[in-house]
């Protein structure tokens, strides 16, 4: 087993979902209406033995704070692991000073303190399941610099907006690192998951912020690409996703919905964590009707749900329909309401307003403790 740590960069200023980031950043997002989005990348690190964790967070970080706690419930060994979130204060100047090298370069000092000769650093808006012992095992053996992990995929002239795309050799070597412009298809697309050693990201970081205070990783990558080797490696996973906009977010839950999508992502043998929270089952009464949702626990169901994800404490009253929505915790959708292709942000209630729709394309938000 190769030693390493591992680094989750929930403050990238690259992204930024209207209305729900408002609240949290996307690391503590909900998904499929029991987990958090962090809790796709911590748990790939945990399953992969890695268990000193880095989690990197800027604004409104009391809802990321409060669902890692101590990672107790990450399957992180209690004796030698350790889940760290560490902060930064994003620039209110200027966004653009907001890169991850700052957030790095704020914490160096914590870094230079690990012990682990390799590092890990992956996203806080990505889904995917990786084995990351078999990428740092690729890593090693190829000599390599650094390497970088990217998705083929077939759709990146209509998905992965903000992402960035990997220009590659036929040895895989990266030749550039450049941003997604949607022009075509079939693209390597950057899945901003990187393996080095710790002395060469100590060396990178040092290296962006001499050359320029607005520098990404991605940025001196590029600049360093003459003096590096860095190779990429296919994701060999089905399921993929990143959340950069509402519409991403929407998508990314409503996807899994298909039972052939999920089993791309779901697998008894690598687990996903999450914080667990004593609830009662749902309660379906009398006339209540659910086809090809995901209901959680503590939901009273007297209504209609028709392919939706409905989040934990939840209420849907007598006669109200609810379509391809997304519900999250504590709300409520009152008597008689109906509601299509909507996100309903925790404790809201929909409750006078008796028809809300929006488009698949153009989903609708509903805030956080509003009441329409």
């Amino acid at each position: 087993m190769i030693s390493a740590f591992g680094i989750v960069n929930s403050s990238n200023g690259r992204y930024h979902v209207e209305g729900l980031e408002d609240y949290r950043p996307i690391g503590a997002f909900s998904f499929l209406g029991r987990y958090r989005v962090i809790d796709f990348p911590v748990s790939n690190l945990s399953n992969s033995d890695i268990d000193r964790i880095q989690v990197y967070v800027s604004q409104n970080p009391r809802s990321l704070a409060e669902h890692l706690s101590y990672g107790q419930h990450y399957n992180i060994n209690a004796k030698r692991g350790k889940l760290q979130l560490l902060f930064n204060q994003d620039s209110r100047v200027n966004p653009i000073y907001n890169t991850d090298i700052r957030a790095y370069h704020d914490n160096l000092d914590v870094i230079r303190r690990m012990q682990q000769d390799y590092v890990v650093i992956t996203a806080g808006n990505w889904i995917f399941t990786e084995n990351f012992q078999e990428l740092l095992e690729t890593h090693v053996a190829s000599g390599a610099d650094v390497t970088l992990l990217y998705h083929k995929s077939s759709t990146a002239d209509r998905h992965y907006r903000n992402s960035n795309i990997l220009e590659l050799n036929r040895q895989k070597g990266v030749k550039s690192i450049k941003p997604n412009d949607l022009t075509q298809a079939n693209r390597n697309v950057f899945m901003d998951t990187y393996v080095m050693s710790k002395n060469r990201f100590i060396d990178l970081i040092e290296k962006a912020v001499a050359k320029s205070s607005i520098y990404n990783l991605t940025d001196i990558l590029n600049a360093e690409n003459d003096e590096l080797d860095i190779r990429g490696v296919q994701h060999k996973g089905s399921y993929v996703a990143s959340i950069y906009d509402v519409k991403s977010y929407f998508d990314a839950n409503m996807n899994l919905l298909d039972y052939d999508v999920a089993a791309g992502l779901v697998n008894a043998k690598w687990p996903i964590y999450t914080q667990t929270t004593d609830a009662s089952p749902v309660h379906y009464f009398k006339g209540a009707e659910v086809t090809n949702s995901m209901i959680a626990n503590g939901c009273i169901i007297r209504g209609t749900v028709e392919n939706s994800i409905i989040g934990r404490g939840v209420t849907i009253g007598k006669g109200a329909v609810v379509k391809h929505c997304m519900v999250l915790s504590h709300s409520v959708i009152g008597d008689g309401v109906h509601i299509e292709n909507q996100i309903v942000d925790k404790w809201a209630q929909v409750l006078h307003v008796k028809e809300l729709s929006a488009t698949e394309e153009d989903p609708g938000y509903v805030r956080r403790e509003d009441v329409l």
